[in-house]
């Protein structure tokens, strides 16, 4: 079955309220066992080349490092040369979108799921996502968190160990729990 055609995951990638189906689990399940074999690919290019065929479209100049994890691969869109250090987790039940010439540091995750605050309805197991969208020439610091519904604009740096609750504009520096504008960060030329 094409996974498009599957109604929890239209549900899910439209931000309605979704239980998991048999098709989400099996793709899921088969992206987890994928994971764990290519991260153990020592030479870069084979690794890397089979990480980017599980996405759904990644530019030129991708490079990750081992270990990488992500919830299905079909809801990531990457631009031209981007670069992901050590032990990244990208939780992409929701749509996330990342720029060109973007590049995190460290154990960095993004998260879209969104989990019900009513416990009768988390005990359903029902969730909901938002999507995260990353702009261009973007740095996100060593074991930084982007939380769902998140948009950072171009030019942003996200400092190490930040927990980033909402959205920034262009050319900020943010730090902080939660994540806040410590100045401006205006190119130079």
């Amino acid at each position: 079955m094409n996974i498009e055609e599957d109604s929890s995951y239209q549900q899910m990638i439209n931000g309605e309220l979704y239980l998991e189906s048999k098709d989400l689990a099996a793709l899921r399940d088969d992206v987890r066992v994928k994971l764990m074999e290519y991260n153990r690919i020592a030479n870069n290019d084979e690794r890397n080349s089979k990480i980017k065929s599980l996405m759904k479209s990644v530019g030129d100049r991708f490079f990750v490092e081992p270990t990488i994890y992500f919830s299905y691969g079909v809801n990531i869109t990457i631009g031209n040369h981007f670069y992901a250090n050590h032990d990244v987790m990208i939780c992409d039940e929701g749509k996330i979108t990342i720029g060109n010439d973007v590049k995190f540091g460290p154990k960095v995750g993004l998260y879209t799921p969104q989990h019900p605050l009513d416990p009768s309805v988390r005990r359903t197991e029902a969730e909901t996502v938002a999507p995260i969208t990353i702009g261009n020439d973007v740095w996100v610091g060593g074991g930084a968190s982007i939380l769902p519904g998140v948009t950072l604009g171009n030019n942003v740096v996200v400092g190490a160990g930040s927990v980033v609750t909402h959205s920034f504009p262009d050319n900020v520096i943010v730090v902080g729990n939660p994540a806040r504008v410590l100045r401006e960060n205006k190119p130079k030329n």
